[in-house]
């Protein structure tokens, strides 16, 4: 062990940098892995000298192909089809996205820096260099919900609340936040405080990427038990740094396989799913009976069932500043679409907002911008749209759950 850090401490003075290094040799290929601050300017110049000193023939980095598309494209954005998205619910993950998009620009503001500067310091570098680009994290959707599944379903509620609530924060970064944004990475600051003593985060948000970025490194640098490049230099956050050193020493698995089981997305619980068929035929139950003991009651539960699910879910569209039209969508869309769980008020109520008021290029541009302030959701039509599909929807699910109860007590 200590002639190992001896080693390690040769290797820094040899660059002349001042940040956590490990080397070791594996089947042909000589690994330098280095461990760096994602707010940090000295890491991304370390990286910068590594890469210049021209000793190494592929750069590897902690980022999947999503966020790799991403630094090099911040436009990005613009090319997404929002309703799209949205009918296909994945608005949730664009919201915890355009999340930690607020948490990092906040930082930025903060520090004088863009967390990850490090990463497209190696990017711009390994291509100045003209040598090969490796990614090797795994894809943040797949991390996301691993750690979902992972999870019990109150402390869910409690992860993501944590995330809705940084974003609605105007209070400065703690020096405690960016320590921990030193030591890991955006992901892991953002979950820090339950993963510590958490073993469901730790493995799915930590470990298991250790052990993927291993498999990953040994995939791509070996062909046929022939080195594919002679000096590779790995660039991750710090707090990867001795998992991942442990798994290349000892992990003996096939790569490919390792990988495979490491994407695998747990299978949809069966509940969330039939619970909304139950309650649309408890309700119409309850409009049968209601008809059947006298039209007049009948006629009475529907009125109600109208008017409360259509009112709640118009207040949510407008708490969100939809446009008039999309207001009064939603209260006719509402009561019917929460008879029918394959489409919400909010799609609904997204869809309107969207075709009145469209997203222009500056939306998109400033998305990331906008929403690290709470008057820039409601500023930016893009984030608005998503406020208008969450509140709208919100809006319709409290309707259906008062104006269920309030037809219950009226049959029994």
């Amino acid at each position: 062990m200590e002639d190992n850090q001896n080693e390690n401490l040769e290797i820094e003075k040899e660059y002349n940098i001042d940040e956590p290094l490990e080397r070791l040799e594996l089947n042909g290929v000589r690994h330098t892995i280095l461990g760096t601050a994602h707010v940090s300017k000295t890491s991304a110049e370390a990286v910068k000298t590594l890469i210049e000193s021209g000793d190494f023939d592929a750069v590897a980095i902690e980022l999947d192909q999503g966020r790799f598309s991403a630094l090099n494209n911040p436009d990005a954005y613009a090319e997404m089809d929002l309703f799209k998205i949205i009918r296909q619910g994945k608005a949730g993950a664009i919201a915890v996205s355009l999340a930690l998009g607020a948490f990092q620009q906040r930082i930025a503001e903060q520090m004088g820096i863009e967390p990850g500067q490090e990463m497209r310091q190696a990017i711009s570098s390994a291509r100045e260099a003209n040598i090969p680009i490796l990614l090797i994290d795994r894809e943040i959707g797949t991390t996301l919900r691993r750690v979902y599944a992972n999870v019990p379903w109150w402390k869910r509620i409690t992860l993501f609340s944590g995330i809705i609530a940084s974003v609605f924060s105007n209070e400065e970064i703690s020096e405690e936040d960016i320590e921990n944004l030193k030591q890991g990475d955006m992901l892991e600051s953002t979950f820090s405080e339950f993963a510590e003593n958490s073993q469901d985060l730790f493995k799915p948000l930590i470990a298991e990427r250790d052990q993927f970025m291993s498999a990953q490194l040994r995939r791509q640098t070996v062909f046929n038990n022939e080195a594919k490049y002679n000096n590779v230099l790995s660039v991750i956050g710090a707090g990867h740094l001795k998992g991942l050193v442990n798994h290349l020493k000892t992990d003996t698995d096939e790569p490919s396989q390792v990988i495979s089981d490491l994407n695998v997305l747990p299978p949809p619980s069966f509940w969330p799913k039939l619970i909304p068929w139950i309650i649309v035929a408890i309700i119409l139950a309850g409009f049968v009976v209601g008809f059947m003991r006298s039209p007049e009651l009948g006629l009475n539960i529907i009125k109600d069932w109208f008017l409360i699910n259509g009112v709640l879910s118009a207040i949510g569209a407008a708490i969100a500043m939809a446009h008039p039209l999309t207001i009064a969508a939603s209260f006719l869309a509402a009561p019917f679409t929460s008879l029918n769980p394959t489409i919400g008020a909010g799609v609904v109520a997204a869809a309107v907002e969207l075709w009145l008021r469209k997203p222009n290029v500056s939306d998109f541009q400033n998305l990331r911008k906008d929403v690290s302030s709470v008057k820039g959701w409601w500023k930016n039509k893009v984030s608005r749209t998503l406020l208008v599909f969450f509140l709208a929807s919100l809006g319709s699910a409290i309707g259906t759950f008062l104006a269920g109860s309030k037809i219950f007590s009226q049959l029994f």
